[in-house]
This record gives C-alpha cells, structure tokens and sequence, in this order.
C-alpha cells in the first residue's frame, strides 16, 4: 500500500476513541422515564395542584432555557432534555400546594443563574433543581414548609399538615436518650405507618412521599446502567447507621420519609456535580448522608438532603482529585 492510502485511511484524531452508543438526550430520556412513577404517586396522593406545579415548572424551565440561548446567541439546547428533567426534579422536590408564580421563581433561577450562568449544560457546579430549591426554602420560607395532606389521609378537618420529619424534629430531643423518653414514645403513634411511608400516603414533597416509586425508578435507572449502586448506597447506609447510633427516630422512618430516597437516587447522582471514580462517588454518598443527618438533628430545618447535597457538590472536584487512581508507571 502506499504512503498516500495509508493516509487516506488511518485518520488521527483526539480522544475519546471507543465511543458508547448512549447520548446526552437518551440519558435524559431514561431519568424522565425513572421519574414517572414517582411523579405519578404524587399526582394519585396530592391531585390537580401537584399537575399544575410539574407543568409550570417543566413548561417555565424550557421557555427559560431558550431564552437564555437565545440572548447568549448559542444553539439551542432544548433537544437534549436536560431542562426537562430540571423542571421535572424542581417540581418533585416542591409542595403541591405551592403558588404558581413562585414555581416560575424557582424555575428561572434553576436555568437562568444555576445552570446557564455558568455555560450550560455540563458546566454548573451545583445541582440546579436542589440550589433553585435552597433558593426557594430561604426566599419563600412559609410556602415552601406548608404541607398539603394527601388526598386519602386519615385527618380530613384539616387542609394542610407536619411532615413526618417535621413530626420528628418536634417531639424528638437532640440528645441519644430521646428514644427512651415519654414524649418520644407518643411521636411513634404520630408517624405514618410502614405501608403509608412505602406508599407515599403522607404529607411531604411532590415527588419524595412515594418510596416504592423511586426505588422502582432506581432500579431502572440502575438497568439502564445510568447510575451505579456507589452514592445511593453510601448515601442510604450512613442514614441508617447514623439513625441506629444517634438513636431517636426510627432508621426506615429516616430513610423513607424526607428527600433520602430521591436525594440519594436521582439528585446526588448527577453526572456533572458529583464524583466520576467510585472510590469518590463512595465517599460522596457518605458525605451527603452524613451531613444530611446532622442538619435533620442540629439544625434549624427538619430536612438537610438538599443542603447536604449542595455542599458535597462544591468538593466534588477535590474528591475526583484525591480518589483519582494513578497512570500506569506514574511515580
């Protein structure tokens, strides 16, 4: 052969060289599959205001996306999904009875300052659905705590209610010897039952009542090979551990009510902000879990996923840095 068609047919070009048949808009497409489960649970238990947020958001999250394109003048991004899925975990991580306009807040903070500030999709150094809502909780702090009651909850005088997490953080102590205490006791009787917490028959968040919609969600995502068992382990194993040593409220009661579950299998898994080694994404989990329990007990709000997770996000890259394994040969 000559030096002319060997040219012709040996082209060189930069890595990536063995390229895998998923792209960014079928890996969006799998999470919005995962999530439909638990989008349905919170329709079926919260009705017509839980469809109204889930739109608004989606609908706000694309139109603001394109705007910011738009005025960037760059491509549009609409394509691949991802404002979709931003829109879609907002909503899900939101009360149903929340006011529109404040979800259209949200929304826009989530594309616009969160993620397109910092050049787009793949750039964004926190999770945008978890610092739009962290944004919410401090802006709109009443709203945001305020708890519609399923539409088959055993209370029907009332409208609105505690979260179970709130239920706890009330009538459990701080100290180990909570559990031991009267008070403590009486909380039992309060919480919903192991099957309402499966279920999803509680007050809480649009999309973080169901448990058995998420794990259902995971383990497609997991199928899928979209994520691994690394961070949803981690992150599950040290609230468990945590609950059983710090005593006080029941382990599965930690692990099934608040945002644990949809923390830990759809927001702490995200591809850009969390860890690419598994030796990271390990230590990531725990983190999230760990410093989701101290806030659950030491702080001022009865749940700490979100916080939890945002700042994990912003050590993400030193942990990448410290777990990276070393080159073949390298010293």
């Amino acid at each position: 052969m000559k030096p002319k068609d060997i040219a012709e047919h040996f082209i060189l070009s930069s890595s990536p060289h063995a390229h895998a048949n998923s792209s960014v808009s079928r890996i969006m497409l799998d999470v919005i599959i995962a999530l439909l489960p638990t989008t349905a649970a919170g329709i079926w238990f919260f009705g017509l205001p839980a469809v109204w947020t889930v739109a608004t958001c989606v609908a706000t999250c694309i139109a603001t996306e394109a705007l910011c394109r738009l005025a960037m003048k760059r491509e549009s991004t609409i394509g691949d999904l991802s404002a979709v899925v931003t829109g879609l975990l907002l909503a899900l991580n939101l009360p149903a009875g929340i006011p529109l306009w404040m979800a259209v807040a949200g929304s826009v903070f989530a594309i616009g300052v969160a993620k397109q500030v910092f050049g787009g999709i793949g750039m964004n150094p926190f999770n945008p659905a978890l610092a739009a809502r962290a944004f919410m909780l401090i802006s709109f702090t009443g709203p945001m705590t305020t708890w519609l009651k399923p539409l088959w909850w055993r209370t029907p005088d009332a409208m609105t209610t505690a979260t179970p997490l709130a239920l706890m953080k009330r009538l459990y102590a701080v100290d180990c010897t909570a559990s031991a205490t009267p008070h403590a006791q009486h909380a039992l009787e309060k919480l919903p039952s192991l099957c309402d917490m499966l279920v999803g028959n509680m007050p809480g968040c649009i999309g973080e009542v169901s448990a058995a919609a998420l794990a259902i969600g995971a383990a497609y995502l997991l199928f899928r090979k979209v994520i691994t068992w690394h961070i949803p382990v981690a992150f599950i194993a040290t609230v468990v551990v945590y609950s059983l040593v710090a005593g006080g409220a029941p382990a599965y009661a930690q692990v099934l009510t608040g945002g644990v579950m949809i923390g830990a299998c759809f927001m702490a898994t995200d591809y850009v902000t969390s860890p690419t080694t598994s030796a990271g994404k390990l230590v990531f989990g725990f983190g999230c879990g760990l410093l989701c329990m101290l806030i659950r007990q030491f702080g001022s709000y009865p749940e700490g996923c979100s916080f939890a997770i945002l700042i994990m996000n912003a050590v993400a890259p030193l942990i990448n840095r410290w777990t990276q394994p070393k080159p073949f040969g390298a010293k």
